[in-house]
């Protein structure tokens, strides 16, 4: 019998997104193929701390009323000591070192910063270790909203009109920001350039409550977006990496339908607050849907993409605006992203399956 494909599945992380990178690898765990694949559970806690988490889905499952978190259980997982070996060590809480033994891949499903912004990337890219998903430049463009635009701009690819503004510069000159930030014309979104499901996003339909507004999102980050509203359907789409150096796939379109007033919030994303509906796959005229496909692969190659992306367009009357790119998305079972793929005839273990075979093949 083949041996199975180990595969370290690091999840949990320093970022505000802690809890939904452990809802994902809660529905990882439960979904991936046990024939296949052998797994080695290692949560990174808030303080970043790696430790080796018990193989047990329930353990991560999304609660409202008590969100899942890796906690610190004294363990201590040693990544590699040379490019040479791929062995994993572990240091329990009494000073016993034990092997875990040789990884195949590594599965890192944090999402924002210090996981998927490059960082770990970077940490697997030095360590010779192949991994799921975006690489080093591709991981951190996606995070940094600001650099994201720039480059689909550059690209050609329609984007929100926005002002960025740093934590530095608000406190510097505060008048020269706010004119700036007029000048996109009222509502707008006020949003951390990099972090993720709607944490510390804020929409202003006032300018008096525009200081507010990027207090909340000054508490996640140091540099922030000022970004015009857009009118139009909220429409999103999951892209994977071409097989054997193939275009990127895109999937059918899902939309997100929110009641008037509201927006998709974290509460909205992930704990299925009222007001929100997810449908997937969602009408589009004749032509919409091929439009779409063709700029989200055309986006997910300007930043250098691979493995997976979750593209996030507004569709206006003029067409299509790119809104984010979001390179390690949010796939517990109910999110958008796998809800796109289930659509287009690939179920949710399928996809597990997919991403781990193209980040065996990938070229770093």
């Amino acid at each position: 019998m083949a041996r199975r494909t180990r595969v370290a599945l690091v999840f949990g992380g320093r970022s505000s997104e802690h809890a939904i990178s452990c809802a994902t690898a809660g529905g990882v765990l439960a979904a991936i193929d046990r024939d296949r694949f052998d797994v080695i559970p290692i949560g990174v806690t808030r303080d970043g701390a790696f430790v080796l988490e018990v193989d047990d889905p329930e353990r991560f499952r999304l609660d409202p009323g008590a969100l899942p978190e890796v906690v610190d259980n004294g363990s201590r997982v040693r990544f590699p000591e040379s490019a040479r070996t791929r062995e994993f060590t572990m240091t329990d809480a009494a000073g016993t070192v034990r092997d875990l033994g040789e990884v195949d891949i590594v599965f890192p499903i944090l999402h924002g910063p210090f996981g998927e912004d490059g960082t770990l990337q970077g940490l697997l890219e030095l360590s010779g270790i192949p991994y799921v998903g975006n690489g080093v430049l591709a991981s951190a463009l996606g995070m940094d909203k600001h650099f994201t635009k720039t480059v689909l701009e550059a690209a050609g690819i329609e984007v929100a009109p926005w002002v960025t503004i740093t934590a530095s510069g608000w406190a510097r000159d505060s008048e020269l920001w706010r004119s700036r930030a007029r000048s996109l014309g009222l509502p707008v979104f006020v949003k951390p350039a990099r972090a993720g499901s709607s944490v510390g996003v804020s929409r202003v339909d006032d300018w008096n409550d525009l200081d507010a507004a990027l207090a909340t999102a000054f508490a996640e980050d140091g540099k922030v977006l000022v970004e015009q509203a857009i009118v139009g359907r909220e429409i999103e789409c999951g892209v994977l990496g071409g097989r054997d150096g193939g275009v990127p796939r895109v999937s059918l379109a899902g939309e997100v339908i929110v009641a008037e007033g509201g927006f998709y919030d974290f509460a909205a994303k992930y704990l299925d607050a009222p007001g929100v509906e997810l449908v997937c796959p969602t009408e589009l005229r004749d032509g919409e849907l091929a439009d779409l496909q063709r700029i989200a692969a055309r986006a997910f190659e300007a930043i250098g993409g691979s493995g997976l992306a979750r593209i996030d367009f507004f569709l206006t009357p003029s067409g299509f605006v790119l809104n984010e790119i979001n390179t390690m998305p949010g796939f517990t079972p109910i999110s958008m992203f796998p809800k796109c793929w289930l659509a287009s005839e690939l179920s949710y273990p399928e996809l597990i399956t997919e991403l781990i075979d193209l980040g065996l093949e990938a070229e770093r």
